[in-house]
């Protein structure tokens, strides 16, 4: 039985990242990089705006459950600002089911340490193609299991589940209950963080179509996050700004949080709509549906719903601070009128006297 397992750990690192740089970088240095570019399917299927670079980190020893594999290492880098670790086993031919089901528990429990050190040593690479460059607290991490062949007669459940305890036919018929096949030579089963692929030709189309689900429903949660941070830091400003009693420098920090809201929702907008249009799916219908149905179990439409909500939030703060800039605007220009009215009379009242 010819089969792999690939484990992906993806990482939010930038705002934005530039990929044309990101090949010349890594080209720079006698290193392979390629872009995305599926196997199986009609480039006007499925679009992408600027397809992901892969780049080549070498092989390395790695012990799981007992076994030393030779782990094939690479990094694929997305514009939407994400680095995706791909590890890749070969699976031994004789491997027996309990084995296997050790195997999937293993892979799961990687080292942080030994993930970070692969992606910070990616990022310092690319780090002149990366705008805003962090690595912060956000990450994905999923699992293909993958076969050449076809499918053994096992119960997937827990290696899907990566539980070895005895499972209720309620939880194995959820765990089994995503699957997908177009035709006889293929089979698909999804869960929210693995998946289990048999695909004669060895394609990685679906691999690399729920690898860059992954990184979109990142950056979703990376960007809540921040409209969550940004909300409650100018909740902050306009409480200090409400206690100061001098209303000119009150109006003064309204403007200031005002324009920070501005630009929040500015930069929002853009990158959102960056996440939304990254991928388009047009003509696979099957590829459609596999992706639509993943992005369903990914949970992707609550967390836009989030965005989107908490930008309408920003901007009615950004309404309210308007109209009370405005407002003071006006109140001084009133003052300056009347002023020059009153200076106005006194000058007509001192020019009569005068005569």
């Amino acid at each position: 039985m010819k089969s792999s397992i690939y484990i992906y750990h993806l990482f939010d690192v930038a705002d934005e990242i530039n990929l044309d740089l990101v090949e010349a970088l890594w080209t720079s240095r006698n290193k392979i990089a390629s872009r995305l570019r599926l196997e199986k399917v009609s480039p006007h299927s499925i679009s992408f705006k600027d397809p992901p670079v892969l780049v080549e980190l070498g092989n390395h020893e790695m012990t799981f459950a007992g076994i030393t594999y030779l782990a094939e290492i690479k990094a694929r880098i997305f514009d939407l600002g994400v680095v995706s670790l791909i590890i890749k086993l070969e699976v031994p031919e004789d491997i027996t089911y309990e084995q296997y089901v050790d195997l999937a528990i293993a892979v799961g429990k990687l080292p942080e340490d030994v993930i970070l050190e692969y992606i910070q040593a990616t990022s310092e690479t690319i780090k002149p193609a990366c705008t805003r460059m962090r690595i912060s607290d956000f990450d994905e991490d999923f699992v293909v299991y993958y076969f050449n062949d076809p499918l053994p007669a096992w119960d997937f459940a827990p290696i899907l589940d990566k539980d070895k305890s005895p499972l209720s036919p309620e939880t194995i018929k959820d765990s089994l209950s995503n699957r997908f096949s177009y035709g006889s030579d293929d089979e698909t089963y999804l869960t929210w963080d693995s998946a289990i692929i048999f695909d004669k030709t060895g394609s990685m189309d679906l691999p690399d179509l729920l690898e860059f689900a992954n990184a979109q429903f990142l950056e979703l949660r990376y960007y809540d996050d921040a409209l969550n941070k940004a909300i409650d830091h100018s909740y902050g400003e306009l409480d200090a700004a409400n206690k100061k009693s001098d209303s000119s420098q009150r109006a003064s920090s309204y403007r200031h949080i005002r324009n920070n809201l501005m630009e929040v929702m500015a930069d929002m907008s853009v990158l959102t709509s960056n996440i939304d249009n990254a991928l388009q799916v047009t003509e696979d219908i099957f590829n459609a549906r596999v992706y639509s149905r993943y992005m369903q179990l990914l949970k992707t439409s609550v967390w836009r719903e989030n965005i989107e909500n908490k930008i309408s939030v920003i901007q009615r703060c950004y309404n309210l601070l308007n109209e009370e800039v405005l407002m003071h605007r006006f109140v001084k220009i009133g003052y300056s009128c009347v002023s020059l009215l009153v200076i106005a009379v006194l000058l007509l009242i001192y020019s009569s006297f005068i005569r």
